[in-house]
């Protein structure tokens, strides 16, 4: 498509007399959009009925959101009638601080994460579908923990049936919209495995309702049934929100599409941005069809397409519209930008995995040494165990970097302090009791805890029961500070007071750099102070549930300076997963080996699946504004075994004018473009 063909309700004028027109109407339009062009003005200044707007990579799609709901908030609209829903806790904080710098003594829009969001209409409206206001979170290993439970409960072996795959299939079904009724009247008799997936989801429900909880699926298919079964719930959303903005929407799910239609409501003022090339989620339940029938599902809805790309060098942008052209699936859009050419692409081709790793952190070397901040870097990746040889080659070239992955909320420490925090807002959640009772160890074995989830607690040794009371009687003592303290405050107040304080400081460095962590919780926690009490406290609890990968983009790790509390920037390792909607200066795509990059194995619908990884290559590429470097092995170790490896037909894909090889020794140019 080309860049400047007309949006359907552009004016049918020639390009000389569009121009004359596009002068006159910048009269007519507030000065802050006058940084925008044509289409990005179009997309904000149409603030009736459905619009979508299909974004291509680094088209400014972030700038056209924000300033649309800030010119909706400027004729009028009151912020809290405008709702903005994205992908990730990262992407919401930097919308909500644009909205900041251009608000900054004005009330805000409600900005969330499809989940964050879910999480407010439940606590909101839940009690009528008898959901606590105050309820937990359970984590995926929360949930792994409540299957495996219950599995052994049930007498199956969890190395037999792994709960990982009871929990997946279960997650489908309820990202399907199944209840488990559902499920077993459908799949209760197919097979051993669906028997055995009914009864744990029984007992997995148990667990839930036993410890006030939801997990991340029931944020979506609760309030989803909320909204349909109850109008007058429904009615009071739709009057609370006239104005619904979805960012990423080719990421939705069948629920999350329903959902917003029932937000929208009959006034229908419903504002997607998307990118079909940018889809890369449907093994998650993510369907492309919410955009490509987005017309469909709303009548007479707009559409406008923003295919300026202000990130990248012309280099880049054509290398990727070569690319996801060979894709079939989509809405037609060619990129274009007045960016200077820029470098070609390189392209190292290396013997084996380690001589890859080596030769991308020499390289990152000679970038950071010629001027490119570290954190302006990142190394990306199809799959997870190739990080293990990228670490270890930056490791050993010195080189300061983080890995993705290992999520702040994970760490064993980080995790005890929320169980002592949520147990402070709900004393009878069994798991967290569990933990923070170990957390630090205060004498008390597995036979006395035995004994307390038994109701066994008469039988206990007066030792014993001067142990738990004394345990009980903090725990109190911190469910009364909670009704007061701010967010912050409290979490200090639980550090210190749980014991957890003194028992880190005496396991020397180690415990020092673990205490650090757990503090740092009181830092995330202050970004809730303006609410009162165990709301507060509530909001930072459900934050840390909600938190995803690139809510770890701020934590270096690796090589640290000489001083363990200083943490220098670091070169980010990272799938291409994680690397969605982020932008560096320098991109290495990794591991483009036919079997690897694409990846092979990925389900029964080929042609999806392959334009899936053609969609996700199109990502990893669309990362890079300056430099973009591709690497492969010639021979790659993967379970012990060595393989050799075929060039990806990616490359092949790009014009050779656009790349130069550098350092071709396992396969030459020629084999590349000609395998």
């Amino acid at each position: 498509m080309n860049s400047d063909k007309k949006s359907k309700n552009m004016p049918d004028f020639t390009w000389g007399e569009a121009l004359c027109y596009s002068e006159q109407m910048d009269h007519l339009q507030p000065e802050y959009v006058s940084h925008l062009n044509p289409r990005q003005k179009e997309a904000v200044l149409t603030t009736t009925g459905p619009v979508s707007v299909l974004a291509g990579a680094g088209s400014g799609k972030t700038a056209v959101l924000t300033t649309r709901i800030y010119h909706l908030i400027r004729q009028g609209v009151p912020a809290d009638k405008i709702l903005a829903v994205t992908f990730t806790n990262k992407a919401a904080r930097e919308m909500r601080e644009r909205l900041m710098q251009r608000l900054p003594d004005s009330p805000l829009p409600f900005v969330a994460t499809f989940h964050g969001l879910g999480r407010e209409l439940l606590q909101t409206y839940g009690s009528v579908i008898g959901v606590p206001r105050y309820f937990s979170i359970f984590d995926r290993d929360d949930s792994k923990s409540a299957i495996r439970e219950a599995l052994k409960a049930m007498d199956v072996d969890p190395k037999e049936v792994p709960p990982n795959a009871i929990l997946s299939r279960i997650s489908k079904a309820k990202g399907e919209g199944q209840t488990l009724a559902q499920f077993r009247e459908k799949h209760g008799r197919e097979s051993f495995r669906s028997r055995i997936t009914a009864d744990a989801w029984t007992r997995y429900e148990e667990t839930l309702k036993k410890e006030k909880s939801l997990d991340f699926d029931d944020l979506i298919v609760l309030p989803m049934h909320l909204l349909r079964d109850h109008q007058d719930i429904r009615a009071k959303v739709q009057e609370r929100f006239h104005y619904l903005h979805i960012d990423e929407y080719q990421d939705t799910n069948e629920l999350q599409g329903k959902l917003a239609q029932y937000i929208a409501g009959d006034r229908r003022n419903i504002f997607v941005v998307g990118d079909i090339d940018q889809s890369i989620y449907t093994w998650r339940g993510a369907t492309i069809d919410n955009l490509l029938k987005f017309e469909e599902t709303y009548e007479g809805a707009q559409h406008i397409v923003l295919e300026h790309n202000y990130r990248s060098t012309k280099t880049i942008v054509e290398a990727a519209n070569q690319i996801i052209e060979h894709n079939k699936n989509r809405k037609e859009k060619h990129a274009v930008t007045n960016n200077a050419d820029g470098e070609r692409i390189t392209i190292h081709p290396a013997m084996n995995a380690e001589a890859e790793g080596l030769w991308i952190a020499r390289e990152c070397r000679r970038l950071i040494e010629r001027g490119t901040k570290p954190e302006e870097i990142a190394v990306l990746f199809r799959t997870n165990f190739q990080s293990r040889g990228l670490e270890e080659a930056f490791l050993a070239c010195n080189i300061p970097y983080k890995l993705l992955g290992t999520r702040f909320f994970d760490r064993k420490e980080v995790k005890d302090v929320l169980a002592w925090i949520r147990l402070a807002l709900e004393p009878d959640r069994e798991a967290d009791r569990m933990r923070a009772v170990q957390s630090p160890p205060r004498g008390i074995g597995k036979v006395t805890l035995g004994k307390l989830v038994a109701g066994k607690r008469d039988e206990l040794r007066a030792a014993d029961k001067a142990k738990v009371d004394s345990f009980e009687a903090v725990v109190q003592g911190l469910r009364s500070l909670a009704e007061t303290s701010l967010p912050s405050a409290f979490v200090k107040l639980v550090i210190e007071k749980s014991g957890m304080e003194s028992a880190l400081l005496k396991e020397g460095e180690d415990g020092q750099e673990r205490l650090e962590n757990v503090k740092e919780l009181a830092t995330l926690a202050s970004r809730h102070d303006e609410l009162p009490g165990m709301e507060g406290i509530a909001a930072f609890l459900a934050d840390a549930a909600l938190a995803g990968d690139q809510d770890e983009m701020d934590r270096p790790q690796g090589i640290e300076g000489s001083d363990r509390k200083e943490k220098k920037p670091g070169v980010t390792l990272m799938t291409v997963h994680a690397a969605k909607g982020l932008e560096f200066d320098a991109v290495f795509v990794t591991g483009l080996e036919e079997g690897l990059f694409p990846h092979e194995g990925m389900g029964n619908d080929e042609e999806r699946d392959e334009e899936e990884e053609r969609r996700l290559f199109y990502v990893a590429i669309t990362r890079a504004k300056k430099r973009l470097f591709l690497t492969l092995a010639h021979i790659r170790r993967i379970y012990g075994t060595d393989f050799m490896s075929e060039p990806s037909q990616f490359i092949r894909d790009i014009d050779p004018g656009l790349t130069h090889f550098v350092d071709a020794g396992a396969f030459g140019p020629e084999e590349i473009i000609e395998a």
